[in-house]
């Protein structure tokens, strides 16, 4: 690569503006250029095949405008389609290139958060169905048993900015109980989507107090702080302006409209057509 160019992070919608919001808490030095697939919002209910279809148009795209590292902040899309783009594509294409997801930094330390072993999950259907976080986190934790629980109200209760209101907490409570009459030793729960943290409020109050629960956002700030110091090479070919660009596939008003309440301001957003 000539030049530096900005750490590229893509989700289906606006999810992943949570991530992005802690990851340039953490790094605010660097660029950053932002993607949301909301034309084919949402990914959770979509084959294997047609999520990575999807995702890998849109990591694509990042890459070819230079970025050199690129987050895939989306669980659905890291869960069906970031073992082939990494294992696959960036030989083929971009062999200079990185692409990370948001499901490993989460589930290589769960194990030591929890002390009964007996993990839950809320995700969407999408995730929940890859089995993802089951795989992984017994790819570390070997001991652990994980519940699963699909959650399909709380992106459009999030999405239609209703996360606040009275009646969310019927459906927060309705899958916490569902979650936990799988398991009574459940003490640690992975929010195991984006769109998530901003009900983690109403979620920590229908908890039990003692069941801890898990943001991917900060966990993958730190894990890619983490990884940039072991990968200098890599670090040396990111842009440090402090810019900001997002774009989305869809209607770019609404999007900056609705970005703000995952980021608590107004964006400047483009559209891109994807081809």
């Amino acid at each position: 690569m000539n030049q530096r160019q900005p750490i590229g992070i893509f989700d289906s919608g606006y999810g992943g503006l949570t991530v992005m919001k802690e990851i340039t808490r953490q790094l605010p030095e660097y660029d950053y250029m932002y993607l949301g697939d909301n034309a084919r919002v949402p990914y959770g209910n979509r084959s294997f095949d047609i999520v990575f279809q999807y995702t890998w148009q849109c990591v694509r795209h990042l890459l070819e405008e230079g970025c050199p590292l690129v987050i895939v902040a989306c669980n659905t899309a890291s869960a069906k389609a970031l073992r082939n783009i990494q294992q696959t594509m960036l030989p083929m294409y971009f062999p200079d290139r990185k692409v990370l997801g948001v499901i490993r930094p989460t589930t290589e330390i769960v194990g030591d958060i929890s002390k009964t072993n007996e993990i839950g999950v809320f995700a969407t259907q999408g995730t929940v169905t890859s089995e993802s976080y089951r795989l992984e986190i017994k790819r570390f934790f070997p001991n652990a048993r994980v519940y699963q629980q699909p959650c399909p109200l709380w992106v459009p209760i999030i999405e239609n900015n209703e996360h606040l209101s009275e009646g969310a907490d019927y459906f927060v409570n309705k899958y916490i109980d569902e979650l936990l009459v799988q398991c009574h030793n459940i003490d640690t729960i992975i929010l195991g989507c984006t769109h998530y943290p901003l009900l983690i409020d109403k979620i920590q109050k229908h908890l039990p107090d003692h069941i801890k629960l898990i943001s991917q956002g900060p966990l993958v700030a730190s894990s890619l702080t983490d990884y940039l110091e072991r990968h200098p090479e890599l670090k040396k070919e990111i842009s440090q302006n402090r810019s900001r660009q997002y774009f989305t596939t869809d209607d770019p008003t609404v999007f900056s409209l609705k970005g703000k309440l995952f980021v608590g301001e107004e964006l400047e957003v483009s559209h891109i057509e994807l081809t």
